[in-house]
Order: C-alpha cells, then sequence, then structure tokens
C-alpha cells in the first residue's frame, strides 16, 4: 500500500511543486512576510491583550500613543494587495527567467492603471485612491495581475521586441531599453482592460475580480473541511520526505492570507473578528512544533522511552521542536517512509484541527486575531497572543496533551525495536529484556 502511495502522490506532489505559477505564488508571499511579521510586533503592541494596557501606556506617553504603532502597522497592513502584486511578479519575473525588478514595476503601475482613482466626497469627485482598493480586497487582484503582466512581458522579450543600443553604452542604459518595448506593451494591455471593465456592468477590474474570484474562494477556503484537507495532505506528503506545506501553501496560502488580513483589519478596527480558519488558526492551533505536531511525540521520546538511541534524538530535538523546527525528527527517527509513525504523524494534526475547529465555532475561543506572529513562537504564548484570551493556551495544552496519548504506542513500539537492536549490537542478546515494563 505505501509503494501504491508512493506511486499515485510522488508525481503529483512533484508537479505541483515544480510548477512555476504555483511556486512564485508561494515565493511572492514569502517576500513580504517578513514585513508582515515586523509591523505585526508593532500592531501587538499598541493593541496588546491585557485589561489596562491602553490607559496605563496613555498616562505615561499621551492619549495619541497608539497612533505611532498604528502608523508601522498599517504601512503594510493597508498596502497588502499591492505588495503581494510586487512579491509575487518578481518571484514569477524571476522564475520566467526575466529581470525580477523590471517585472515588479511594470506590474506595479499596472495594478495602479486598474484601481480606482476617484473618490466621490459629499457632491466633489477628487482624485484619490482609497487604501481599500490597495489592502486585502485587492490581494486576488494584484495576482491576477502579478502572473498577467510578466507573461505580457515575457512574451514581447521572447520576440525580441526591444530597442537595441550600441555597443558601449553602459549596461543599465541598454537594459531600461530592453524593458521600453515590452512595458508599452503591457501598459497598453492593461489601459484597455480599464476601458473596457469601464464599459461593463462590474465598472472596474476590482470590482470584478472580488465579486467572481475573491469572495467565492474565501467561502470555500473558510471551512472546516477545506483545513482538514490541506492538513491531510500536507502531512502525507511529509511522510513521503516531501515538504507537505511547501505544496499544500501553493494553492492554499491566497486563500488563508486574504482571511487572516479580513481579522486584522477587524481587530485594527476594534471590530467582530469575522473568520474561524486564518493562517494562524493553521500555524498555532493544528500543529506543535512542526509538521505532524511532534511536539508532543517529542515529549514521550524524552519522559517514557527507553532506547538510546530515541532518547538522545529527543534530548536534541527538544529544544528546536519547541520553536517549531522539527526536521531532526523527520529525518533522524525518521518519519519519512516510516508506516508506524506515519499513522499519529497524520493522525494528530488532523485531530487538532477537527477540534480546534469546533471549540472556535462553539465560542469556546476567540477568533484569531490575525496578527502574524513570528513562527518560531512557542506553544501556550502563541495561544494567548493570538486570541488575546487565556483560553487559547488552555486548547493549546489539551491538544499537546492528546497528542502524547496517540504517539505514545507508537513510538514504544519503535522504542522496542531499537532496544532490541541495541541489545544485538552490544553483544546482549541473551541478555532478558522485559519489554512489558516499557
Amino acid at each position: 500500500m505505501q509503494k501504491k502511495l508512493e506511486q499515485i502522490l510522488m508525481p503529483v506532489a512533484i508537479k505541483l511543486g515544480n510548477n512555476v505559477v504555483l511556486r512564485s505564488l508561494r515565493d511572492g508571499f514569502l517576500i513580504i512576510t517578513p514585513l508582515i511579521i515586523v509591523t505585526s510586533i508593532f500592531l501587538l503592541i499598541g493593541n496588546f491583550p491585557i485589561p489596562g494596557w491602553t490607559e496605563f501606556w496613555s498616562g505615561i506617553l499621551g492619549p495619541h500613543w497608539t497612533e505611532w504603532f498604528s502608523a508601522v502597522s498599517n504601512s503594510v497592513f493597508s498596502f497588502t494587495g499591492l505588495l503581494a502584486c510586487f512579491g509575487i511578479s518578481y518571484a514569477y519575473g524571476k522564475n520566467r527567467g526575466l529581470q525580477g525588478i523590471h517585472t515588479s514595476a511594470i506590474a506595479i503601475i499596472s495594478f495602479l492603471i486598474l484601481t480606482p482613482t476617484v473618490v466621490t466626497v459629499g457632491k466633489k469627485s477628487i482624485g484619490a485612491i482609497q487604501t481599500m482598493y490597495l489592502g486585502p480586497n485587492g490581494i486576488f487582484l494584484g495576482i491576477f495581475i502579478a502572473l498577467v503582466s510578466v507573461e505580457i512581458y515575457r512574451f514581447a522579450i521572447k520576440r525580441n521586441w526591444r530597442i537595441k543600443m550600441p555597443d558601449g553604452v553602459p549596461p543599465a542604459v541598454s537594459e531600461s531599453f530592453d524593458a521600453l518595448l515590452p512595458s508599452g506593451l503591457v501598459v497598453l494591455v492593461f489601459f484597455l482592460i480599464r476601458i473596457g471593465f469601464s464599459l461593463s456592468s462590474f465598472e472596474t477590474a476590482y470590482n470584478f475580480i472580488y465579486t467572481l474570484l475573491q469572495q467565492p474562494l474565501k467561502g470555500a477556503g473558510n471551512s472546516l473541511p477545506s483545513v482538514l484537507l490541506y492538513n491531510f495532505i500536507a502531512m502525507l506528503l511529509w511522510c513521503f520526505g516531501i515538504n507537505g506545506p511547501t505544496i499544500t501553501n501553493s494553492v492554499w496560502s491566497p486563500i488563508f492570507f486574504v482571511l487572516t488580513q479580513d481579522n486584522l483589519t477587524a481587530f485594527q478596527k476594534h471590530m467582530q473578528l469575522p473568520h474561524i480558519f486564518t493562517q494562524q488558526f493553521i500555524d498555532i492551533f493544528t500543529t506543535y512544533g512542526g509538521g505532524g505536531s511532534t511536539l508532543s511525540l517529542l515529549i514521550v521520546m524524552l519522559t517514557v522511552c527507553k532506547s538510546k538511541r530515541v532518547k538522545e534524538l529527543g534530548k536534541l530535538a527538544i529544544v528546536p521542536g519547541i520553536f517549531g523546527i522539527n526536521e531532526p525528527i523527520i529525518f533522524g527517527l525518521p518519519v519519512v517512509l516510516n508506516p508506524i509513525i506515519a499513522i499519529p504523524f497524520i493522525i494528530v494534526p488532523v485531530l487538532n484541527t477537527l477540534i480546534s475547529g469546533i471549540v472556535f465555532q462553539l465560542g469556546w475561543v476567540p477568533y484569531t486575531n490575525g496578527v502574524m506572529l513570528p513562527w518560531t513562537t512557542p506553544p501556550i504564548i502563541s495561544g494567548w497572543l493570538s486570541t488575546g484570551s487565556w483560553t487559547g493556551s488552555v486548547l493549546q495544552l489539551f491538544e499537546l496533551v492528546l497528542g502524547i496519548l496517540i504517539y505514545y504506542p507508537f513510538i514504544m513500539m519503535i522504542d522496542r525495536q531499537y532496544l532490541a537492536e541495541e541489545a544485538e549490537a552490544a553483544g546482549l542478546d541473551d541478555v532478558d529484556i522485559n519489554f512489558d515494563e516499557i
């Protein structure tokens, strides 16, 4: 069965992982992720989940101190659509063998061409751009523009549509003229697209994408079955040595990103949080210690197992595991191609997802606030910070203990096997090892 699964899954996973569009989407979001995490820290400080926090600092720094931190967080969160367009076009351009800086620049211009530039205030119309078009609601439009603009640019480059400069001209000047005609073609196409939408019932490309694509995808992704499928596929791929989230994120990341930004916007405005299944939900309440929720496994390895191999590996892996790094376990135990440990490795995250989804839906734990914590934030702390409630930490603790109970019988089978191998290697075949006590 393992061979059959490998024959089916490996080609699909490799094909998805090598798909240039999906890879560029993943890489593009990774480009802007550090900015989101850094500015999230400022947002968290301005809205720290401790009663009296705001009043305390207002008494010291004045009533407008939160505006200083909001200025930093808004510099990213109000422009996530534009930043997504930049990051994805840069990654896609490089993956297509183009100059990433040129493709990202023309994608930004294309994004702004399709962005409404008139705001009605009272009876007057003024030239301005609302951040609603540049922020979370514009993410899918940014993705579309990034991919299409790069393809148009590449179309012109492949046909050598460029202005050739004479020898001796500095490379920077020559490259800028090389990009002139391809950039002009991209601008012309998006100019015509804007005209076409202005004559339609949608009026803008933003309305078209948001109505027909972004809203339906958000609805599909913001469901328990969708998140269960995400984690099941990711963990199954890990069992074959493939970094599962890098594959599943290629498909789900845009959806989770938008849902997270919606919650973040509501959190900033002190409104009711709209979504359960955000990227925070995935990272903080479904896996502890990395893929497979192996922090639970590590605790069993350190406290119960007796084979030297397992205990030494547990000692080496526990500190990285607390901070979400579990490659030592995946490749050292190993998890890869190990049918015994693969069973709990898949079951635990899927069960955590199911339990967390139900608990959040019942309202026992507040929804995640959209603040992107560093992925190395340990559990218990992350549960509190992401929800603003101690109940988030309790849920994490419960699922860690549940994971320990599920992993226990499986790791003990491996522990017995390793004990026998160690005894044999030490020439102790004749020594009676009472496995019933292990």
